[in-house]
C-alpha cells in the first residue's frame, strides 16, 4: 500500500483496482471513498492499516480543510470482513489484543482529525461502520440508509467503537442497541443522534456539497480551533481555569491573521481571503490513491 502526495499524481482518473481510493482537491477536500462493493466493503486488518495511514496524512496537511469519508457501491460498510474475524476466532488473547489496538487507533485518528470530517452514508453500515459514522463530525444519509450494531450476534461486542457510538447516541439508546442488534434507519438513527441529516437517495450527492460549500466559507483555522474546542470543554466544570481558558482562546483569535481577516471582511463588506481561495479550486488536481492488498478469497 502507498500513499502518493507528488505533483505527478495529479489526475482525474482513479484506479478502482484498490480498495479504498484517497483524492484531494484543490480547493482543499479531501475523500476517502471504500471501494470494495462486491464485499460490501466490510474491513479487515489491511484495510484499517490503509485507513490509518490516510487518516495521519490527512491530519498533518494544512492544505485540506474538510474530508468526506464515502463509499462505492449498495452498501456503506458492512463492518468487519467475514475472513478477517474467522481468522482472528483462531489467534492467542495477545493477538486479538494487538489486532483490536490497531483498530481503536484508526478510530480515534479518525475522531480527533483536526479537519472538519463528513460521512456520507448510502447505504447499510453495520458494526464497526456505525463507530466510523460515530467518528465524523457531521453524517448525511440517505433515506435508503440503515444502520446496526451487530456485535451481540456473533457472540461479540462494539468495544473499540463504544466510546464514539455512545457520545454520538448516548447511554440510553446505546444501551438499548448494544444489546438488542437491532437494524434501524437513517430516520430512527438521526432521532437517536447518529444522523445529522436525512436526505433522498439523489440528493445525497447535493446535500454533501452543498455541506462541504459551506464549511468551505468559513475560516480554516477557526474552524479547527472550534472542533479541538467543542473536544476540551465538553463535561468540563465551569470554573475559573476553564473561563480562563476560553477568554484566552477567544483573545488569541482575535489577534491572529485570519480573525484579522475576517473582521476586517465583515465591517468592509467583502468576501474574506479564504473564500477567495475557496472558490478558484472545484476541479480534482491530486489523486492519492491507497492499494489494498486484500486477498480477494477472503470473506
Amino acid at each position: 500500500m502507498s500513499i502518493d502526495t507528488s505533483d505527478s499524481n495529479k489526475s482525474n482518473n482513479l484506479s478502482h483496482s484498490s480498495k479504498v481510493l484517497y483524492t484531494v482537491s484543490d480547493n482543499g477536500v479531501a475523500t476517502v471513498t471504500f471501494d470494495n462493493g462486491a464485499k460490501h466493503n466490510a474491513f479487515d486488518d489491511t484495510i484499517i492499516k490503509i485507513l490509518t495511514d490516510i487518516f495521519n496524512d490527512i491530519a498533518k496537511r494544512d492544505d485540506i480543510k474538510v474530508m468526506v469519508l464515502a463509499a462505492n457501491g449498495k452498501s456503506f460498510s458492512a463492518g468487519a470482513d467475514l475472513g478477517w474475524m474467522k481468522r482472528m476466532a483462531g489467534y492467542s488473547y495477545e493477538d486479538n489484543l494487538k489486532d483490536a489496538h490497531k483498530l481503536a487507533d484508526m478510530l480515534k485518528v479518525l475522531n480527533f482529525l483536526p479537519q472538519a470530517t463528513i460521512a456520507k452514508i448510502q447505504g447499510a453500515a453495520f458494526g464497526g461502520a456505525v463507530g466510523l459514522a460515530s467518528c465524523c463530525d457531521i453524517v448525511i444519509a440517505s433515506n435508503k440508509a440503515s444502520f446496526c450494531l451487530s456485535e451481540v450476534k456473533l457472540g461479540l461486542i462494539p468495544a473499540t467503537i463504544s466510546p464514539y457510538v455512545v457520545n454520538a447516541i448516548g447511554l440510553k439508546a446505546s444501551r438499548r442497541y448494544f444489546q438488542t442488534a437491532e437494524r434501524f434507519f437513517a430516520d430512527k438513527a438521526m432521532q437517536i443522534g447518529l444522523v445529522d441529516e436525512v436526505v433522498d437517495a439523489e440528493e445525497l450527492t447535493p446535500a454533501v456539497e452543498k455541506m462541504i460549500n459551506t464549511l468551505l466559507s468559513n475560516s480554516p483555522q477557526a474552524m479547527r480551533q472550534a472542533k479541538q474546542l467543542a473536544f476540551d470543554v465538553a463535561y468540563q466544570k465551569i470554573d475559573e481555569q476553564l473561563l480562563s481558558d476560553t477568554s484566552a482562546r477567544i483573545a488569541s483569535i482575535r489577534v491572529s491573521n485570519e480573525g484579522q481577516e475576517g473582521l476586517s471582511a465583515f465591517f468592509e463588506k467583502r468576501s474574506p481571503a479564504w473564500q477567495q481561495s475557496a472558490n478558484t479550486g472545484n476541479q480534482l488536481t491530486s489523486n492519492h490513491l491507497a492499494s489494498s492488498q486484500c486477498n480477494d478469497s477472503e470473506g
